[in-house]
């Protein structure tokens, strides 16, 4: 048996504007997800049960890529995860993530030398693959790289460039720049505090209410451009440790985004609530539901607050590791 395990994320600036070739930066949280494979002699099953490819497409695309064309044999996977589910936390990145890895060390790849580039890649065509051609890279290279993550249209200077990514979406070949952002030791003194509101955020419908708004206002085009720069200032405050700044980069991009009109009243009622114990707080993710974020150097108390009005809430470090062999 191999058990693997990838973490799931948060986006801390830039989610929306990236669709529009603005940068958007993630950070690796602790909560992980965990997965065990091992030769199965019952046909191929999932938590002990049938696999059903139509509820698991993701893990369908990546067994096809990475073990079935290649002849492997059934196998049984078990999930384990501390996770929201469907919260915009990155799940499903974090299996695809995790499964490549165990796949590729059942083939003999050691767990020091798992070529990380290469299971983002895979793990990021196994995504596009399940939601019908259309995904970013930033859920799977954040789960398999680890840290904070920046993803661009174009090489950013503030960060480490990694490698590209590039996807044909309806059409037409959708390139990322995918870098690393260094966190220094003074990150540790904050926490940040994830906020679920108990509903998913519908990601496709969020995305569609904002390209039908800046089609009908073209002028709101500088709120994307605006949360573009947000976002690059926050990235050097954050490579910095400048933990003020940071949030200041929170609460603008949370302020430009409601004014696109993603977040909610739950999400809003959760910022709220954090931010007098907080430096900085905003909804992650597509809005409409999902989570929200909190930078604090008071985790126990902005998590009493958030769940005071209703959300549900887990504490995390920034920056957790990546896609790691956990019984190597």
């Amino acid at each position: 048996m191999v058990t693997t395990s990838a973490p799931g994320k948060c986006i801390l600036f830039g989610e929306h504007a990236v669709v529009y070739g603005q940068p958007a930066v993630a950070v690796a949280i602790d909560a992980r997800i965990r997965v065990s494979l091992e030769v199965s002699e019952s046909g191929w099953l999932i938590d002990g049960m049938q696999f059903d490819k139509q509820r698991h497409p993701h893990l369908d695309a990546i067994l096809k890529r990475m073990w079935i064309s290649d002849g492997g044999p059934p196998l049984s996977l078990n999930i384990e995860s501390d996770l929201f589910g469907a919260a915009g936390l990155g799940s499903s990145a974090a299996i695809c993530s995790a499964v490549a890895a165990g796949l590729l060390h059942m083939r003999g790849t050691p767990a020091d030398e798992m070529p990380l580039s290469g299971i983002a890649t895979t793990a990021h065509l196994a995504e596009a693959e399940a939601q019908g051609g259309r995904a970013s890279p930033i859920d799977t290279s954040t789960a398999t790289l680890g840290g904070a993550v920046l993803v661009s249209d174009k090489k950013e200077p503030l960060a480490h460039w990694k490698y590209s990514r590039d996807l044909r979406i309806d059409g037409q070949r959708r390139t990322w720049e995918v870098h690393s952002v260094e966190l220094p030791e003074s990150i540790s003194e904050a926490s940040l505090v994830i906020g679920y509101s108990g509903r998913p955020g519908p990601t496709a419908q969020m995305v569609a209410n904002v390209a039908t708004l800046l089609s009908n206002e073209p002028e709101r085009m500088e709120d994307i451009e605006r949360i573009g720069n947000v976002t690059r200032a926050g990235t050097t405050a954050l490579s910095l440790g400048n933990l003020q700044a940071v949030g200041i980069a929170m609460n603008e991009c949370h302020r430009l985004l409601q004014g696109l009109g993603v977040s909610d009243g739950d999400l809003d009622r959760m910022v709220e609530a954090a931010l007098p114990s907080s430096l900085g707080a905003k909804l992650t993710g597509a809005g409409g539901g999902g989570c929200m974020i909190a930078l604090t150097m008071e985790p126990r108390r902005t998590a009493e607050e958030i769940e005071l009005v209703g959300g549900r809430t887990m504490v995390s470090q920034l920056g957790a590791s990546g896609v790691r062999i956990e019984n190597d």
